[in-house]
């Protein structure tokens, strides 16, 4: 199947760069969203989303005069949904961005057009709410046009790179749809791309981030234990993962974005009955933030009026991602607690979140700091030294929440530093 044009609805994480990506491949590209903030940015040359090389990929694209930002749709032979999918507070997936998308699509859709979806849904989304919505302009899905769910497996801060290289998987409503689908992402993806059916595909995309949930929980799970039993969790699972057959991940103060702390509820939401381990992975991950607080809590007493500098905000290193982010809850929680809290983000310094006193400098973070608490290993965290930091705030006594710092170098500086999963005298050396 040939395509000239298509609508990529949705410029945030995975759209902006995806319709960047499909313009410098020769195509005519319109990119929509529905926030006139976000359009009014990108139609000035900005960027409202923080990615390594996308600036570059973007200037490309719109200099080329293959992509075109609007705020609603066009007529185009294919046309990719990659809208948020949110949850509400009972953790039910919110499909209203997709369902939304899918009737903006439908007065512009023609016999022998492709739809796929891209937005991480919940299994059977697209046989049973995306079809019968398109399936309104009179058309049938895998008759009329082509329908297929492929999901975006990227890494924010790896995503151009990613997106290119890694394997695609597509899932047709039939064969034909997928083998549409096919077509259209082999005009850049190098990647192995698989074909099944959109539920598959569907489930694919939450397993694989379901799994990384899992794992997470359970090493959040040996902090707990190894602070219960009185020994290190970072040396003990650095001596666990010499087995070849183990690889346990890091503890942390949680787990956050919008797939791995999203998607688990997806399956759960469609089979409660069927996911105990999936729920309670969940439930270990959602608490983290609340034992990173007790952490802070047993370093300095009470929290009441201390001053604290919390470093990091973003979900994960080197990226200005706040969805879901574990590190806010914790600042937050914090703050109920009495505390006076002063984050800092380096990726987002700008950031203006209800509830946070967020400084636009590590200078303004420290500066009046009792406390200063380690949340995410961002890169010009992981550089700053123990004389620089002592002369930047009054502050000697450091919680890092992520293993970032070491602790034996804080120490000899005048620095107490307490970390998440250690409760020993002694630190030793793995080779000891």
């Amino acid at each position: 199947m040939k395509f000239e044009k298509i609508c990529v609805l949705g410029l945030g994480y995975i759209g902006l760069p995806t319709a960047s990506t499909f313009a410098t491949h020769g195509l005519q590209v319109l990119g929509v969203d529905v926030n006139r903030q976000v359009v009014d940015t990108l139609q000035n040359g900005g960027l409202h989303i923080h990615e390594p090389g996308l600036r570059t990929l973007f200037q490309a694209a719109i200099g080329s005069g293959n992509l075109i930002v609007e705020d609603g749709p066009q007529a185009a032979d294919a046309f990719i949904i990659a809208v948020p999918t949110p949850f509400y507070e009972d953790k039910r997936a919110d499909l209203s961005f997709v369902k939304s998308a899918a009737e903006a699509v439908v007065p512009h859709l023609r016999a022998g057009n492709l739809v796929v979806l891209e937005s991480t849904s919940p299994p059977r989304t697209t046989v049973d709410i995306v079809a019968p919505i398109l399936e309104k302009s009179g058309l049938r899905a895998g008759k009329d046009f082509f329908l297929a769910y492929s999901p975006e497996r990227v890494l924010p801060g790896q995503i151009l790179s990613e997106l290119i290289e890694n394997a695609r998987v597509i899932g047709g409503v039939d064969r034909l749809s997928a083998e549409a689908g096919r077509d259209l992402y082999a005009i850049f993806v190098r990647g192995e791309i698989v074909l099944t059916d959109a539920t598959t595909a569907e489930m694919v995309k939450l397993m694989e981030n379901t799994y990384r949930d899992v794992n997470i929980a359970i090493a959040n799970e040996f902090s707990r234990l190894a602070e219960r039993f009185g020994i290190d969790i970072w040396e003990a699972i650095a001596i666990a993962n010499r087995h070849q057959r183990v690889k346990i991940l890091n503890p942390g103060p949680g787990v956050g974005g919008h797939c791995i702390s999203v998607d688990p509820w997806f399956l759960v939401e469609a089979a409660p009955d069927l996911t105990p381990l999936i729920q309670a992975s969940r439930h270990v991950n959602d608490s983290q933030p609340q034992v990173i607080v007790e952490l802070v809590r047993k370093a300095v007493g009470s929290l009441h009026g201390r001053v604290i500098a919390v470093l990091g905000l973003a979900y994960k290193p080197d990226v200005d991602d706040l969805r879901e982010s574990p590190a806010i809850d914790v600042a937050r929680l914090l703050g109920e607690g009495g505390a006076l809290v002063r984050s800092y983000e380096p990726y987002k310094p700008g950031a203006r979140l209800e509830g946070l006193h967020v400084v636009p400098s590590l200078e303004q973070a420290l500066a009046e700091a009792e406390v200063i608490v380690l949340l995410v290993r961002h890169k010009p965290f992981l550089e700053l030294r123990p004389a620089q930091i002592a002369r930047l705030t009054p502050a000697r006594l450091i919680v890092d929440a992520v293993n970032a710092w070491d602790a034996p170098s804080w120490q000899a500086a005048g620095f107490v530093v307490s970390r998440l999963g250690v409760r020993k005298s002694r630190v030793m050396a793995v080779d000891e």
